[in-house]
């Protein structure tokens, strides 16, 4: 059973998503970033950047000893490698997936990262810096919103680019966004929240930390 060290972030929503649409067992190690826990040395020795989620897998596929990933993108590869689902084999396919995936983590998540710290938590008001980042959150989704004008999903079927993304258009209101500026985000948004799997994942993250997002 895999073991998954998690508190209900964008990105920790990102691997219960996978775990809960591939069936794959699992437990939750809760981490509470609110009172240090990702600073423990047990903690760090798992993912040594201080941050969740990280995962340890006691059966990796080449039989050997336990395997521990940290980065949330590093995992969604990991677990779509593991299981063969929501990341295609054609050369093709997979780059646009790669890239999408590759986009959320060095653009959309940091990004909307730092709009919520200078909007929401900074101890001082920055307009510069909350002007910015809002604006930037905004161009990039711009950039989903376009991507998804002619498609269903963000890159072709169903995959962990889906997964990446989701969870950090999530809390667009905190990021100053209105959804109905981006019709098709929009209607993707709404897609993927109907799904049984992406409620179920949401729902354990309520019980890890009630009126989490």
């Amino acid at each position: 059973m895999l073991d998954l060290y998690y508190w209900p972030t964008p990105n920790g929503h990102k691997i219960t998503i996978f775990l809960e649409e591939s069936g794959l067992p699992y437990r939750i190690k809760p981490v509470d970033i609110t009172a240090g826990d990702q600073f423990k040395p047990e903690f760090l020795a798992i993912s040594p950047n201080n941050r969740m989620p990280a995962l340890v897998d006691p059966e990796p596929q080449d039989g050997g000893a336990p395997v521990t990933v940290f980065e949330s993108g590093a995992i969604l590869m990991y677990l779509a490698q593991k299981t063969g689902q929501f990341l295609p084999g054609t050369l093709r396919e997979y780059l646009e997936v790669l890239q999408w995936l590759f986009w959320q983590v060095g653009g959309l998540g940091p990004m909307a990262g730092q709009n919520h710290h200078f909007v929401q938590y900074a101890p001082e008001r920055i307009p510069y810096a909350m002007e910015r980042y809002v604006k930037e959150t905004a161009r990039l989704y711009g950039v989903l919103d376009r991507r998804l004008q002619d498609r269903e999903f963000v890159a072709g079927a169903y995959s962990i680019a889906d997964m990446a993304c989701y969870p950090w258009i999530i809390p667009h209101q905190r990021q100053q966004q209105r959804l109905a500026d981006f019709s098709h985000l929009q209607a993707w948004f709404e897609h993927l929240q109907a799904r049984p799997a992406v409620r179920r994942a949401y729902q354990l993250g309520e019980q890890v930390r009630p009126t989490s997002t």
